[in-house]
């Protein structure tokens, strides 16, 4: 059986992402410091820590929809948002970062759906105009990840007429439509009642289970515990601490991660 959810993997030993000593400021409010890190190919990489701690901006530095003011970004090998020329990076135009970022899938919070089309008439919607395929073969691959994400029944309701739930996991389906090398997921199911949790993050499970690499920022951590490859806590824009998420959550080494874990676990 086809796998509906991958795409071919990165550039051999090179990791999915890696980040160099990246910087983010908002005026004179600096939001990261400095962050270092590696997702390997396959992985899922989580991110933890409070509310501000710069978690989301640096998902969205990932594909450019935030520009970072220092350090190196790379996925699958190149930098983002920028080509180096000798010592000096230049900005891509935004037609260059729009044709990289089709490679990498997100997932928001907020389900950001079109309301005026139907679920299939979503997850088809971006690979019809960004990738030129045909409406009918958009159409029969959308239904089969509507199918993946279990809500082909729903494939002619509107956004109006599906649970928060139900959304998010079409947002999903839509994001995989694009046949993405790296999905990112900001919060998945913060928005979401306590009750359908559950079925978003068996979908995220599946995705896993395929190989699929994700970055996920998350507050959920019987997820980053079971499924989690590696975790992250970052606070105050810098990351405290790092390791196997089974390890970290039930041994943290650093007294900001205890303090953390001590309110949310």
């Amino acid at each position: 059986m086809t796998d509906l959810t991958k795409s071919p993997g990165g550039a051999s030993g090179e990791p999915m992402v890696r980040a160099e000593n990246v910087h983010k400021s908002y005026g004179p409010v600096e939001v990261l410091k400095g962050i270092d890190l590696e997702v390997r190919q396959g992985e899922v990489f989580c991110l933890i820590g409070p509310s501000g701690s710069g978690k989301s901006t640096f998902l969205r530095c990932i594909n450019h929809l935030e520009k970072i003011n220092g350090g190196r970004l790379w996925v699958d090998g190149e930098l983002v948002g920028y080509r180096q020329k000798g010592d000096r990076l230049h900005e891509l135009r935004d037609r260059e970062v729009a044709l990289k970022r089709r490679d990498i899938g997100m997932v928001f919070q907020r389900f950001n759906l079109f309301p005026h089309m139907t679920a299939v008439e979503n997850v088809m919607e971006a690979p019809v105009q960004v990738k030129g395929e045909s409406r009918a073969d958009a159409r029969e691959r959308g239904m089969a990840l509507l199918e993946r994400v279990g809500l082909a029944d729903k494939a002619k309701n509107y956004p109006s007429q599906l649970s928060g739930g139900q959304q998010q996991r079409v947002a999903i389906a839509r994001a995989l439509a694009m046949k993405p090398k790296l999905m990112l997921f900001d919060e998945p199911t913060s928005a979401l009642d306590p009750e359908l949790v559950g079925d978003v993050l068996d979908v995220m499970r599946g995705l896993a289970e395929e190989g699929m690499t994700m970055v996920v920022v998350t507050h959920e951590m019987g997820f980053a515990r079971e499924v989690g490859d590696a975790l992250v806590f970052m606070d105050g824009g810098v990351v405290v601490e790092s390791g196997n998420p089974r390890e970290v959550l039930t041994d943290p080494q650093h007294e900001r991660t205890r303090a953390f874990l001590s309110k949310v676990l």
